[in-house]
């Protein structure tokens, strides 16, 4: 059975569709989608300059539609990635077990680079989406060679 994984961020329409492409890209075989913290943005595209960085970067994320993280995904998915602390308080305040909460890791701590947050960018340019995008990808990466050399 292969692993499924959300990405999560807190509008679900920046860093968390650039994650679910990448990691979607990154490990095929494997169910990945994405959502968000707050509900601003549910039913929306993603920001166009995500969907732009991503297509500069060979990954098509136009038809990705932004959602709210619901208390049924600690079900419906085996790993969950959030972008920054804030995230994390965000999604484990759903939880109603240890069970929940040992799925929920920050992106960059799972992927052995430390504590730092996936930065958003929505109130910058477009050099700072293309700088998530270059995190998460190497955050990804090191995320799959992680698994298949614990052949998860």
């Amino acid at each position: 059975m292969s692993k499924r994984i959300l990405m999560v961020c807190l509008g679900n329409i920046c860093r968390s569709p650039l994650a679910h492409g990448i990691m979607a890209e990154t490990l095929p075989h494997y169910f990945v989608d994405s959502a968000g913290t707050g509900s601003y943005h549910i039913g929306s595209p993603p920001d166009s300059r995500s969907i732009r960085v991503a297509h500069d970067n060979g990954i098509d994320i136009r038809y990705q539609s932004a959602r709210q993280f619901q208390y049924n995904d600690f079900t419906e998915f085996d790993h969950i990635f959030v972008m920054d602390r804030q995230n994390y308080r965000d999604v484990i305040a759903k939880a109603n077990r240890q069970d929940d909460i040992d799925k929920v890791e920050l992106l960059c701590e799972a992927a052995g680079m430390g504590m730092r947050p996936v930065p958003d960018p929505y109130y910058g340019d477009d050099e700072g989406f293309q700088n998530v995008f270059d995190l998460v990808k190497t955050a990804c990466h090191r995320i799959a060679e992680q698994w298949k050399q614990n052949h998860e």
